[in-house]
């Protein structure tokens, strides 16, 4: 079985080697974050014409990342206080990164929704070489970080990208700089999990639930649908699930769909929301806002840069990334 592989940065291992060489270099990661700085001030300034590839979706307020609701990336997001304060926490220079976003919406999210603090429990899926858990943890939560087997990441060309991790030590790579390896230890645990076929044995024990851009890798539409639904059942009562995903900006009817990646139109996320509601869950309600500043009409194409990298062409879609924030009673 083929799966597509979207969103990978090109030489993303020599810029990851390169990364680490300068912070061993006095002064170099000083350099570094000032020349991101200047950067994403040229970006953000520049001019970018609008796509007609790009439709609109309705009167939405500017989405905020101090207050969020289910909502799309946008450039304004990126450009606020509290976005730099997440981004220094993980040790990254702020960038037009749509997967950046992801981990600052989810973060943002939970600490609005009060689920970060001493003895809060969170369960991660699909988590990869990700810097959330040992964030979550710097916070005292206790977290159970969960990723595909090796044998089947492998196959679908996670490891070879470093988005795979099989182990604690693998995980704990994008936490060094934000939590002591044996605190880090101490509250994170790590299992091979399966987001298609998770066990009832996680049912009711978490506060939080999260995976950022997860979901759409697992068969179909219905699969990672349905995995949200799953991922409710191991809240707690009044526990938040934070999930992002691929979302298409060129159609509400067309969209792309394969076993490595489907791309969600605005039509499947209203029929989950109206769905889990009747349900009786609490689903805080989409923000379709595209984003007002020039730079979030750039599209981004193969091979993809790390910024700007807002909106990228995939086949023949336009594709950004959305957040989703759910309750449980």
């Amino acid at each position: 079985m083929a799966f597509l592989k979207i969103d990978i940065i090109s030489n993303k291992e020599f810029l990851l080697k390169a990364r680490r060489f300068l912070g061993k270099v006095p002064f170099a990661l000083i350099v570094y974050k000032l020349f991101w700085r200047i950067r994403t001030a040229i970006e953000f300034r520049s001019f970018y014409p609008n796509s007609d590839q790009i439709i609109h979706f309705g009167e939405y307020p500017e989405p905020s990342i101090e207050s969020p609701t289910s909502q799309l990336c946008t450039a304004k997001q990126i450009r606020t206080a509290t976005y730099q304060k997440w981004c220094d926490l993980m040790g990254s220079p702020v960038r037009f990164s749509r997967k950046q976003w992801e981990f600052v919406f989810i973060m943002q999210s939970l600490k609005v929704m009060g689920k970060l603090g001493p003895g809060m429990t969170g369960l991660g899926f699909g988590c990869g070489r990700e810097p959330l858990p040992g964030v979550f943890s710097s916070f005292g939560c206790q977290i159970m970080a969960t990723d595909l087997d090796s044998e089947s990441a492998n196959q679908r060309g996670w490891v070879d990208t470093f988005q795979h991790a099989a182990s604690l030590e693998e995980l704990y790579i994008a936490s060094r700089k934000i939590i002591p390896k044996s605190l880090f230890y101490e509250r994170v645990k790590f299992s091979s999990l399966d987001m298609n076929k998770i066990p009832s044995d996680f049912d009711n024990r978490y506060d939080f639930t999260w995976s950022a851009c997860a979901l759409e890798h697992l068969g179909s539409l219905e699969h990672g649908l349905q995995f949200i639904k799953n991922s409710l059942k191991y809240l707690k009562s009044g526990g938040v699930a934070v999930h992002t995903t691929e979302f298409n900006l060129s159609s509400n009817d067309g969209t792309f769909e394969s076993p490595g990646c489907s791309l969600y139109r605005e039509k499947d996320l209203t029929q989950l929301f109206s769905e889990l509601a009747s349900e009786g869950y609490k689903v805080l309600p989409l923000n379709l806002n595209t984003g007002q500043a020039h730079v979030d009409n750039y599209i981004d194409c193969p091979p993809y840069g790390f910024s700007p990298h807002l909106k990228l062409q995939l086949e023949n879609h336009v594709v950004t990334s959305v957040g989703l924030i759910i309750s449980k009673h």
